[in-house]
């Protein structure tokens, strides 16, 4: 789980503030999800102070819910 949050904290980092338009955009980065996951099906992101649930289906597509 500490990986997961190192990944998302290094995103945090890398992209500008949402109201702050003279900052010129930064590529983000692209995360595996062998790396997001690392081997589990399922994982919880907190943004904003809610908890999302990133699920891999058996057809290997993601599912986001709240």
């Amino acid at each position: 789980m500490e990986k997961q949050a190192q990944a998302m904290h290094r995103a945090d980092k890398i992209l500008p503030a949402r109201d702050d338009r003279s900052v010129a955009p930064q590529r983000t980065t692209a995360y595996s999800t062998a790396e997001l996951f690392g081997g589990a099906r399922e994982i919880e992101i907190e943004h904003n102070g809610e908890i999302y649930r990133l699920r891999i289906t058996r057809q290997g597509k993601l599912i986001l819910n709240k």
